[in-house]
């Protein structure tokens, strides 16, 4: 009895490590704050949605292009927060999963006999 208390204390402690470790970690991947946000590039204003919007839907080929030119990133640092981040994320999203209704699957058809 006193065995199989021990061991279902060790079960519980072990999975409160294992959360602890994972929260840890996700912890250490956010992301810390842009000084840029707000402030214009060179070109003129900060990029706002439709720009995010199109830097979204053109990211895998700049991350292509990234990973072989040093002055070539996939996001745009001078944004306007917010907006920039949805327009991106939008934009990816479309691009990557083939739209909003790209994932739907055909209707099956019951044969009737």
């Amino acid at each position: 009895m006193i065995g199989h208390l021990w061991a279902r204390r060790a079960a519980v402690l072990l999975v409160l490590l294992v959360l602890l470790a994972v929260l840890l970690v996700l912890a250490a991947c956010a992301p810390g704050p842009n000084p840029e946000v707000g402030t214009a590039a060179q070109g003129g204003g900060p990029a706002g949605f439709w720009l995010g919007l199109w830097h979204g839907v053109i990211s895998p080929f700049t991350f292509l292009i990234s990973l072989f030119t040093p002055d070539v990133r996939i996001y745009e640092v001078h944004n306007n927060g917010g907006w920039y981040d949805f327009g991106f994320v939008l934009g990816a999203g479309i691009l990557l999963s083939g739209g909003l209704f790209g994932a739907r699957r055909p209707a099956r058809h019951a044969h009737i006999h």
